[in-house]
């Protein structure tokens, strides 16, 4: 086939607008007719095929007129007079209708002065505004919601009156609204035979039997049933009207329905240096009928190894407050320090808003510390034990848009961690810290995110070495300062490459990341942090990494894979270090 022949047949092939149009001077105004058309897959093949086109056409642009507030239009379908023809549409809009005095009408009782009032302040249709049909549909749904809101749950709009004045160019709406009843609800009714216990399901309604219906209560129940985690679909609904009971409250209607009991989840991480490590975890939900989770976790890795326990308790003794009851034998082993030991903890998490939480905790350690220790000039390895008694304290608020891929909004996370230990040694002290994280997207689509995260911690009332090595801070690796080995930043132990460890802390981070498709992206970054035995880190104590890294899309987050490189390189430290995880590093 020829260039010609392909180039005819593409074109033949190519959709084509429906309709040239002219008079139309403003642009939004014809792009918004044009995009009503249907596009024609080829050419008329005649004058009257044309005219038809040029017809159906304006009867499409007649609607956008109409919507966007011109109703003295004029538009006269024609057709050219080239071979093949073509559809025209001459349009002349006229002047844009305003709006002229809205007003609301009560169909049935009218509601009382209060929500008579809050209804018509939320009409907000300015006069001598362009009369769009969105504008006006708009203001109806803000009415009859507005009166939903104040406890008219059967409040719906009826057809409204339109008067288009064509010799003034004004649009006076009125809404005609049938408020009903006020609206008064009685307990939950839960319809579906589940897991969970009813009863359980009913005390989560945050409100009184006899209360004055609030759309709100019935979607705060719904986000507390959801948040959970035990559920596949929730529904929460008020029962019609025809349902209500002899005293003439109407029940709210509970639907749920349960994910699988029993589910098993496996991960899998690698640096270059620690090696690969392997998480397996076996989940069971709902066990004890009250939306509960049971988490049994099994960790293998050269630094962290550990069987642990953990029960959920969502919504213990009042709403947004979770329970967690955990219990683990561990074994960490790092070049700090080997610790083996049995962890028993509780924690108390308060939702205190939609983006912030407040947490107390505490915990019993009763674990076997070695680490090596200089008297006198000397260093040589010392076995510890310890029964180790914390309390915590913290506080995290999340504005970010997503747990594993953020792209706009900031976190904070603080806590305290009073710490009482006694064993080979009796000491108490303060361990605090917190860390902050923004990430600031720009360019074209937001395609571009620059994110940033700054540590920092002290421990307050203790000494070193003193306070065991474990609970000492560290700084290196890979959730902290890229490049570096787990630990290694820092004070050394004498003339060997052992970290010491500290009692302050100081990291940061900056990241620039881009995507280059819907899946692909790419990131370039520098860390730097410090550990330090005094109250912060001087600069003998810091390391910088910095390195590039690139990003696949799962869907639900990003799988990323990371190089980076020491800058301040001592020696023990790597040449680089690779990073494979899920997520984005912070």
């Amino acid at each position: 086939m020829t260039a010609a022949a392909l180039m005819a047949a593409s074109h033949a092939d190519a959709a084509e607008p429906a309709a040239s149009i002219t008079g139309v001077e403003d642009k939004a105004l014809r792009e918004a007719i044009q995009r009503a058309m249907v596009e024609a897959k080829a050419p008329p093949r005649s004058r009257s095929e044309a005219r038809r086109r040029a017809r159906d056409a304006g009867d499409d642009a007649a609607q956008v007129l109409r919507s966007e507030g011109y109703y003295a239009y004029v538009v006269e379908p024609d057709v050219s007079e080239a071979d093949p023809p073509r559809a025209i549409l001459k349009i002349t809009p006229g002047p844009v209708f305003v709006i002229a005095d809205p007003r609301l009408a009560w169909s049935g009782p009218e509601p009382d002065e209060g929500v008579v009032q809050r209804a018509e302040g939320v009409i907000r249709l300015t006069p001598g505004a362009p009369g769009r049909a969105v504008d006006v549909l708009a203001a109806e749904g803000r009415v009859v919601s507005q009166v939903q809101q104040l406890g008219y749950a059967d409040a719906v709009a009826e057809p409204r009156e339109v008067v288009v004045d064509h010799a003034d160019h004004t649009l006076r709406p009125v809404f005609h609204i049938a408020a009903g009843d006020l609206t008064h609800v009685d307990g939950i009714e839960v319809v579906t035979q589940g897991r969970s216990n009813p009863a359980w399901i009913k005390q989560l309604a945050p409100w009184k039997s006899g209360d004055i219906y609030e759309p709100d209560d019935i979607a705060e129940l719904e986000r507390r049933l959801r948040d959970t985690g035990v559920y596949d679909t929730v529904s929460v609904s008020l029962a019609p009207k025809d349902k209500a009971l002899a005293d003439g409250l109407r029940p709210v209607i509970v639907t749920v329905s349960d994910r699988k009991s029993r589910t098993v989840e496996l991960a899998a991480n690698y640096s270059s240096t620690d090696g690969p490590g392997a998480d397996a975890k076996w989940i069971h939900y709902n066990r004890f009928h009250r939306a509960d989770t049971t988490t049994l976790t099994a960790r293998l890795g050269r630094l962290d190894s550990r069987l642990e326990a953990e029960l959920a308790l969502p919504h213990w003794r009042r709403s947004q407050q979770t329970l967690k009851l955990n219990t683990a034998i561990f074994r960490e082993d790092t070049d700090a320090y080997v610790e083996t030991g049995l962890h028993l903890g509780a924690d108390l998490t308060r939702k205190l808003r939609t983006t912030v939480y407040r947490t107390y905790g505490v915990s019993l350690d009763l674990s076997q510390v070695d680490s090596p220790t200089t008297v006198n000039g000397v260093t040589t390895d010392v076995q510890q034990n310890f029964a180790t008694f914390t309390l915590l304290g913290a506080q995290a608020w999340d504005h970010s848009d997503s747990v594993l891929d953020p792209t706009k909004g900031w976190r904070l996370d603080a806590r305290a961690e009073p710490t009482a230990i006694t064993g080979d040694l009796t000491m108490a002290f303060l361990k605090i810290q917190a860390q902050t994280t923004a990430y600031l997207p720009f360019g074209q689509g937001a395609r571009t995110v620059l994110a940033g995260r700054f540590k920092a911690g002290q421990i307050l009332g203790g000494t070193m070495p003193e306070v065991p090595a474990s609970n000492r801070f560290y700084a290196g690796g890979g959730g902290s300062v890229r490049g570096y080995s787990y630990q290694a930043i820092g004070p050394r132990i004498d003339n060997t490459t052992t970290p010491q460890g500290g009692l302050s802390l100081l990291e940061s981070s900056l990241e620039l990341r881009h995507k280059f498709t819907d899946k692909w992206g790419a990131v370039a970054f520098v860390d730097a942090g410090g550990v330090g035995v005094d109250k912060w880190p001087n600069g003998d104590d810091f390391g910088v990494g910095v390195g590039v890294g690139i990003r696949y899309d799962l869907g639900f987050g990003p799988i990323r894979a990371d190089i980076a490189m020491p800058i301040s390189k001592r020696e023990g430290d790597p040449s680089f270090q690779v990073y494979i995880s899920i997520g984005q590093a912070f």
